[in-house]
């Protein structure tokens, strides 16, 4: 993991696509540890709430979050999942995931109602750290839908704390500007690297604080790629 460095969105693309084709490491893997570790993060910094929310997207970011929700679980977390999307959209690794937390019982519901996520979060008594696995680095433009309703609900939600995972859903991650709906994050945990935006005038609003977590592809991976 890098702190020194920065990457833009098409080099973590570019990083993730030479650790698979070069170093034949499959990307379900690589989502393994970037969850497992960004986990181990939210249970040594949060460990007197015990309780999260995480709310997960359709694409990979959202398979990070799936495995987020089982190390909390395994951690002794009360967790729930609350998935946006179609299931027919997932991505294979999600997708993968997702089942692995339909097999352990975890509770989730799947395309919410404003309703039904207040009621979760009222349950919590505002002492959830809700961790925010929407929307991922390929991110740009603007947040479409109901997915834009409920990032201003959460935002405005009481909480332990608001966990980004890899990026603020809605933040774009080259240019650090906000778009039309952006989680207001307490702690960003971004895999590999720093991302280019994190450093623009003004994302610290919406990153908080950042920290970098190693999803296990070879330093000398991460050096190349960032000076390509």
């Amino acid at each position: 993991m890098h702190m020194d460095k920065t990457l833009t969105r098409q080099q973590v693309r570019r990083v993730d696509e030479l650790a698979i084709s070069e170093y034949a490491m499959p990307g379900i893997i690589l989502m393994e540890n970037a969850g497992r570790n960004a986990a181990g993060y939210i249970h040594h910094r949060y460990s007197d709430s015990r309780e999260a929310i995480i709310l997960c997207g359709p694409g990979n970011n959202g398979g990070d979050g799936c495995v987020i929700a089982r190390h909390l679980h395994n951690c002794g977390w009360d967790v729930s999942l609350i998935v946006m999307g179609n299931r027919s959209r997932f991505s294979n690794d999600l997708e993968t995931n997702f089942r692995i937390c339909e097999r352990m019982k975890l509770p989730c519901i799947m395309m919410p109602d404003v309703q039904s996520v207040v009621s979760v979060a009222d349950a919590r008594e505002g002492n959830a750290v809700i961790v925010d696995a929407l929307l991922g680095t390929g991110f740009r433009g603007e947040v479409r839908g109901p997915t834009a309703g409920l990032i201003a609900m959460m935002n405005n939600l009481s909480k332990k704390a608001m966990i980004a995972v890899d990026v603020p859903s809605g933040l774009d991650c080259d240019t650090g500007l906000p778009s039309n709906a952006t989680i207001r994050a307490d702690l960003t945990i971004t895999f590999v690297a720093s991302k280019r935006g994190f450093t623009a005038e003004g994302a610290q609003n919406w990153t908080g604080e950042v920290m970098v977590a190693d999803i296990g592809v070879p330093v000398e991976l991460i050096d190349r790629v960032a000076v390509e």
